[in-house]
């Protein structure tokens, strides 16, 4: 078997409001649980409760989603700072501390 080889590289991620985005997904999940609850026992008569337990995971496991990624993007902020600044320090030395 021949070994694969990508004939094109790897497109760059996009990068868009990944907060905002997790976050109207989180809202979403819980509405849907929040509507789909005055009919549990409807649910419930037909085996189908899968459905209301599926959106309580959602939910919860969006508010994961939503910790983890304003966690990275506070990450990549601070690492764009530290970069601006070493590039400061290296290009000016004494002049980049007195622009902060």
């Amino acid at each position: 078997m021949a070994k694969w080889i990508a004939k094109h590289e790897a497109p760059e991620p996009l990068e868009g409001p990944v907060v905002a985005t997790v976050t109207g997904g989180t809202i979403l999940w819980f509405a849907l649980f929040v509507v789909q609850l005055p009919f549990y026992g409807w649910f419930a008569d037909r085996g189908q409760l899968w459905w209301v337990w599926t959106c309580a995971a959602g939910g919860f496991l969006g508010l994961i989603g939503i910790w983890y990624v304003r966690g990275r993007e506070a990450a990549l902020k601070r690492h764009a700072a530290d970069a601006a600044a070493q590039a400061r320090q290296e290009s000016g030395g004494a002049g980049g501390a007195a622009e902060a």
